[in-house]
């Protein structure tokens, strides 16, 4: 697979893997201390995992610099003293940076991961109606394979080319669970390849795999819904109460003791908030079920 963009990554990619090249020795050391190469192997991008650490850092210097010029241009244009919530700021954003760049991969194989599971149910349901009718499991991969169902329709495609090409189908879907990161996935193509050596019959063990796929999204489904009234909960206390209620308290504080509450505390105080307010609209949209309704 090759790697068309990186989020936060401002230079085309040719030319940063050519710079990438010369900070080696700072990708060894960021390897040594994390899953990049098994992440990369799993996304099926074919780059050295040295090589895309030291994308990562050069990434983060640039935007430290950048951000850090910037706010103090910024603050000599407005005649603010922004040093300290520029450096704060620029460092925030190049570590954030740094971080995503090199999970950018485990993003893209939970993104897969999703994508395929949102259609497994559908999938595996058209491919126990074809076999329990007489129609032999390669024609009802193929079947499968025509479908419209996104990440699940394109794994069972490179399935059947490598039958239709001579392999064997038990190898063929054997090879197909090992590669692929979905666990729901692995573990239906094993069971099926299971009752294909042991002769067992194919379509009781389709049927099985189908209403414990459906098992188990029902019970995600109402996981997802009993986390939402206490995370609701929490917003409404971190994003709204607590910082009007603290905002006040600090203004009425700060004239009794005479600290100055200058305009650089709210700014820092808003920016707290908006990053706060993102991070928990991902956490939410991360934590619903990968279902297709």
């Amino acid at each position: 697979m090759k790697l068309k963009k990186i989020p936060f990554v401002p230079f085309p990619l040719e030319k940063i893997f050519r710079l990438a090249r010369r900070f080696t020795r700072i990708g060894d050391k960021i390897v040594k201390h994390s899953s990049l190469n098994m992440y990369l192997k799993q996304a099926e991008i074919d780059i050295d995992a040295r090589e895309y650490a030291s994308v990562a850092f050069i990434t983060s210097i640039f935007w430290f610099f950048l951000l850090l010029i910037s706010f103090l241009t910024l603050g000599k244009i407005l005649e603010l003293n922004f040093l300290f919530i520029s450096f704060l700021t620029a460092i925030s954003v190049s570590l954030l940076a740094f971080i995503y760049v090199l999970l950018y991969p485990k993003l893209m194989i939970t993104r897969k991961v999703k994508e395929l599971e949102k259609n497994i149910l559908y999938g595996l349901r058209h491919l126990t109606i074809q076999v329990k009718s007489g129609v032999s499991l390669f024609d009802s991969l193929v079947s499968v394979a025509k479908q419209n169902y996104g990440a699940l329709s394109d794994e069972i495609a490179i399935c059947t080319k490598k039958i239709s090409t001579g392999m064997p189908e038990d190898t063929a879907l054997e090879e197909l669970a090992l590669k692929n990161p979905s666990l729901h996935f692995r573990r239906a193509i094993w069971q099926i390849t299971n009752s294909m050596r042991s002769g067992t019959d194919l379509g009781s063990t389709l049927e099985s795999i189908v209403n414990n796929v459906s098992s188990e999204q029902r019970i995600a489904i109402r996981k997802y819904g009993s986390q939402l009234n206490p995370m609701a909960m929490m917003y409404m206390m971190l994003a709204v109460v607590i910082p009007s209620l603290g905002t006040t308290f600090l203004i009425i504080i700060s004239s009794f003791s005479g600290f100055p509450i200058t305009r650089t505390i709210f700014f820092l105080l808003l920016l707290i908030l908006i990053v706060f307010q993102f991070s928990f609209i991902g956490i939410i949209k991360n934590r619903r079920p990968s279902i297709e309704v």
